[in-house]
């Protein structure tokens, strides 16, 4: 008969394998601003210390407090069942994440915590762990924990978690170069919670008061991927399945045009990565960001979806059925989800689709004679210099056979040589910073007489047919004052 034998892991060696979870600085901070908000703190403060001779990063909230009792009870590895059902407002799962995503970036974790007036405090550390292979927690008295300077940014309940020995964070660096590692951490770090607690940060979660989250004193502003508060932003029906009884939202949303974005909303998203990378789903547990720009390989992204977005609202008990992982950074919807996201893609492509080329056929409509023509025959797509436009044609009668064959020969060398792969790999990822004509104001009035006499010499122009011929060359467009002015004594 089989005969049981108590194996426990060595210490050392399972708290020096779970520093490699593959936590970033950024989804490590989150995971303690979870338990902050799990504590019903609406102030969370980041203070990233690099003056002393022990750089630390502490996180500070208003929350509940904790008791000695509960601090060495959250200080224990897996000290939740994620199978118990927990309180909807709890955005914990396994009772990990504050030991795992601390030894992500340091060695030395301390949880001081204010309740009732009375101050507790713990640490774990690995160099005591290493030296005694086993899990030795350091229960600090009065003294210890009041000798902490970041007790004293408690000023009633709530809980402040130290991280010192910084190995991880600081990348074994020093002096300047230390310093301009962490600056740049806590850049990536500030647009990540500004975007995963946006609904917090907004004040947007139903039964809880809004929150601020702050970096060294300074605040996060939330960033709304959907940029739901401009008036061109469609917001298409909501869709609701159900597992078993529990309901799953889903919000499809198709963003404007970027040409109908202020500078500072383009700015905003374009600084947080382009908007191919971000179309997809967001999905969110309890309110708080999970995943997102992903289509969970129900298509690929393309341009066709670049401006959709599909919000997925679920609580924690579904979390069985989307597969949470520690970090939670990753959440696969259940299959009913992903059939009824399945249908929505279909629809808003078709939309995103529609927003991203009107404004290109608009251009067109515009036009009585656009330089370009677009052709679908054949089953192909092709654009083509439009032989129709009155500059072409002024210039065609200037020349003499063997030069009108040579302006066509050159014509469709433009067109078949047009670098279509690369204009859309620009104008996908950074469509503002795509300008053909660089100001010369030296060489504007050359270009307006040159295009009066190439008129003049095909057709007797009046003023609204050379107003539309020179917007159709776009030449002028960053100076219409002066062109307009030119069109008055022209054609007084």
């Amino acid at each position: 008969m089989a005969r049981d034998h108590h194996l426990p892991p060595s210490a050392a060696c399972l708290s020096a394998s779970m520093r490699d979870l593959g936590y970033s600085l950024e989804t490590a901070v989150a995971d303690l601003v979870d338990n902050s908000i799990s504590a019903n703190a609406t102030d969370i403060s980041i203070v990233c210390d690099l003056t002393g001779a022990s750089p630390t990063l502490a996180v500070v909230d208003n929350g509940w407090g904790m008791n000695e009792d509960e601090i060495v009870d959250a200080m224990r590895h897996g000290a939740a069942n994620p199978k118990q059902k927990r309180s909807p407002r709890d955005l914990g799962r396994f009772g990990l994440g504050l030991k795992t995503a601390s030894f992500s970036q340091c060695r030395s974790l301390t949880v001081i915590s204010a309740k009732n007036a009375c101050l507790s405090g713990a640490t774990w550390s690995l160099d005591k762990i290493d030296a005694r292979d086993d899990w030795i927690l350091s229960i600090l008295d009065d003294t210890e924990t009041s000798d902490f300077p970041q007790s004293r940014m408690l000023s009633g309940d709530g809980t402040v978690i130290i991280w010192a020995e910084l190995d991880r964070m600081l990348e074994d660096q020093m002096g300047g170069r230390r310093d301009e590692i962490v600056n740049e951490k806590l850049d990536v770090l500030e647009k990540h919670l500004s975007l995963v607690f946006h609904r917090y940060l907004s004040g947007e979660i139903k039964g809880r008061k809004k929150i601020s989250i702050s970096i060294n004193g300074h605040a996060i502003q939330p960033f709304d991927p959907f940029c739901r508060n401009n008036a061109a932003t469609q917001i298409l029906p909501q869709e609701v399945v159900y597992i078993g009884e529990v309901a799953v939202q889903l919000q499809p949303y198709i963003l404007p045009h970027h040409s109908r974005l202020s500078t500072r909303e383009y700015d905003f998203y374009q600084n947080r990565s382009d908007f191919i990378s971000n179309q997809g789903a967001y999905i969110y547990r309890n309110g708080r960001l999970m995943a997102w720009g992903d289509w969970f390989r129900l298509i690929p992204k393309g341009e066709s979806t670049k401006l959709a977005r599909v919000q997925i609202d679920f609580p924690n008990s579904l979390d069985e059925s989307w597969t949470i992982d520690i970090k939670k950074s990753r959440a696969r919807p259940p299959h009913p989800v992903r059939e009824r996201l399945r249908q929505i893609i279909s629809q808003v492509s078709t939309r995103s689709t529609r927003v991203h080329r009107g404004r290109g056929q608009k251009l067109f409509e515009e036009n009585t004679a656009p330089i370009w023509e677009r052709y679908a025959d054949h089953g192909y797509v092709r654009y083509v210099v439009n032989s129709e436009h009155p500059v072409l044609q002024g210039l065609g009668e200037r020349l003499d056979s063997d030069g009108k064959q040579q302006l066509r020969l050159l014509m469709e060398m433009v067109a078949t040589a047009l670098p279509i792969e690369m204009i859309y790999s620009d104008y996908s990822t950074n469509p503002r910073e795509i300008r053909q004509l660089l100001p010369d104001d030296n060489l504007f009035m050359d270009r307006l007489l040159a295009l009066r006499q190439v008129i003049d010499g095909s057709t007797a122009a009046d003023k609204r047919t050379f107003r539309e011929i020179l917007k159709s060359t776009k030449l002028f467009e960053n100076n219409m004052e002066l062109a307009e002015q030119f069109i008055r004594e022209s054609f007084a």
